[in-house]
């Protein structure tokens, strides 16, 4: 891909005395680095819609379309760093210098070069420990808009600059007596659509058991549903520490999403009975302050573990879908590549059909159109086109799994989505017929996110395919346990019923395939699995009316392909029992062979 030029805002920040501290503590200094980057300065530049775009051992660079917003990244994360150092020796104390600079850049996809990028590493070099050095440039487009007491500290020679920089620092203990970002934002209060599109706040979940000792299984919900909200790609979530500030007082939706710049509230409440406990959630719009969802999750407690697991996985699939859906329907006159990201995506969760994965593929295109360099795109591009294929939605097969291919050759470094360039991977290699090579990408799909339904429903197919047959149900009802809403989880029956009939249980499998084809009537191939089933169960008349309408919804009118054995060699024994099972019952409803 060609390299562009643009301009952008840039931040650079490095570790003071890096390799001292190397020398006395390798291993420590390296982990207290990588904890400080991941629970502090990564969700602060993704808070403030920036990228990383490369960590250079002790230091990083980061891009950002605003530089309002560059400057304020670099002001959070240097005030958390100065609350995280208290109390901490010198010999394990990690203190950053920060420098932002604007300019020009040339861009590649994996890194930005240039002056500008120069220029950002020597005001690095020039700021103190734990202090932010600016360009003049920087400080011209900020001083209207940010009230940080920048001092001049006039032109400054550096090393392979050939003019003078005139720089502006905000010293380290300055930054230090500046408030709590949580407590008092340091810039005057935003309204919500100020906030990132994708942010939320899980308050403390409420315990309404009566009993005190009982507060240990709320706040263990509250902070499981936080962890799994955090691995949702692009979504900023507050931590754990700022929102439990919130216990016991009264919620003012509104003021808090100025406070905390977020776009959403998460309430909930824990109540035990007995054996049973029952959570109660509820998501609030801090702009309308309306509540835009809400769901209840019932579970037995003979294992607390495990209804942690599926109580707060639970949530977080439902309100990744939910967040997608309430932004994807805000009215925007004047529409960017994340509104029609967003839009597509939540035409995927419409569930598969023709119309709703064209409409899909659509709007990702759009989102190009607009964007060229999108990730987000590009990935969700290459699951809809997938997604057709293997729901055999498409007359370009080839075509489709080509340009797949593409895409997802072009997004497999983007560190902000591993765990779905990881799923649609293994759905590329699903669409190929490849299920053996498919498996260890489903497999780290979900190392990477357990919540991640679609691969393990995913992973359940791949068994079926390469003779595992004894996994494949418990897969799918792990993913409906999860995802009991799920748009897709008509599949999810349907192969449960597949399973039920290869190993003659015609009652179980029929009941299974009916809940598919109820679920979702579009779908040709549980109408010719039910009529399959039906005819060796000996209900010729039910057989023929479900041929009928598979036949009518096929793509190509053919009973092969929707069973889709013929066309992946070499076959398992699992394969050639379905194959043989499946059109045993279409010949004894008088399908003749094709």
């Amino acid at each position: 891909m060609a390299a562009t030029r643009r301009l952008a805002a840039i931040l650079a920040a490095d570790v003071v005395g890096y390799s001292r501290l190397m020398r006395a503590d390798e291993e420590g200094t390296h982990e207290r680095f990588k904890i400080h980057r991941s629970e502090l300065v990564f969700p602060k530049v993704r808070e403030h819609h920036g990228r990383i775009v490369k960590y250079t051992g002790d230091g990083m660079l980061a891009e950002f379309p605003s530089i309002v917003e560059a400057v304020l990244c670099a002001v959070e994360v240097q005030c958390g760093m100065s609350r995280r150092n208290q109390g901490i020796s010198d010999d394990e104390r990690i203190s950053l210098r920060i420098g932002v600079n604007l300019g020009d850049v040339i861009a590649e996809p994996e890194d930005i070069y240039g002056d500008g990028v120069n220029v950002a590493a020597r005001l690095e070099a020039l700021a103190e420990p734990n202090g932010i050095c600016i360009s003049q440039t920087v400080y011209e487009q900020i001083r209207d808009k940010l009230s940080f007491p920048f001092e001049d500290i006039g032109q400054q020679l550096v090393k392979n600059i050939s003019r003078p920089l005139h720089v502006f620092a905000l010293r380290a203990e300055v930054i230090a007596a500046l408030p709590l970002i949580e407590d008092s934002p340091l810039i005057p209060a935003l309204s919500p659509l100020g906030a990132p599109r994708l942010s939320i706040c899980v308050l403390p979940f409420a315990n309404l058991t009566g009993d005190g000792d009982q507060h240990y299984l709320t706040d263990a919900i509250t902070d499981d549903v936080t962890t799994d909200l955090s691995r949702i790609p692009d979504l900023v979530v507050i931590s754990r520490n700022t929102a439990f500030t919130y216990r016991d007082k009264p919620i003012d939706s509104r003021q808090i999403g100025r406070e905390l710049r977020v776009r959403y509230l998460l309430q909930g409440s824990v109540r035990r009975s007995g054996n049973r406990v029952r959570v109660n959630t509820q998501l609030i719009d801090t702009e309308s302050d309306t509540h835009v969802w809400a769901d209840r999750f019932d579970h037995a407690t003979e294992d607390l573990l495990a209804l942690q697991d599926d109580v707060t996985g639970q949530i977080a699939i439902a309100l990744d879908r939910e967040l997608v859906r309430v932004e994807a329907s805000r009215s925007s006159d004047h529409p960017d590549a994340v509104d029609y990201v967003l839009r597509g995506r939540a035409a995927l969760d419409k569930g598969s059909s023709r119309e709703n994965i064209s409409e899909a593929i659509q709007l990702f295109e759009q989102a190009l159109v607009l964007d060229p360099r999108s990730i987000d795109a590009r990935i969700f591009l290459a699951h809809a086109l997938a997604c057709r294929v293997l729901e055999q939605m498409t007359d370009t097969v080839q075509a489709d799994i080509d340009r797949t291919e593409r895409l997802i050759e072009e997004v497999r470094h983007s560190p902000r989505r591993r765990s779905l360039a990881h799923f649609w991977r293994g759905q590329l290699l699903r669409a190929q017929n490849r299920y053996d090579a498919a498996i260890p990408e489903f497999k780290m799909a979900i190392e990477l996110d357990r919540n991640s339904v679609l691969a393990l429903a995913s992973l359940g197919v791949c068994k079926f395919y390469t003779g595992q047959l004894e996994e494949v149900i418990p897969a799918q009802e792990q993913a409906i346990r999860l995802s009991p809403r799920d748009p897709y989880i008509a599949n999810w029956f349907w192969r449960i019923g597949m399973v039920h009939l290869l190993q003659s249980r015609l009652d179980e499998a029929i009941l299974w395939i009916e809940r598919a084809r109820s679920t979702n009537p579009r779908l040709a191939g549980p109408h010719a699995w039910l009529a399959s089933a039906s005819a060796l169960k000996g209900d010729m008349e039910k057989a023929v009316a479900e041929l009928v309408e598979a036949r009518r919804l096929s793509s190509d009118g053919r009973y092969s392909s929707l069973a889709r054995f013929r066309a992946v060699q070499p076959y398992s024994k699992a394969q050639a029992l379905a194959e043989e099972t499946f059109f045993a019952g279409l010949r004894k409803a008088g399908v003749p062979d094709e």
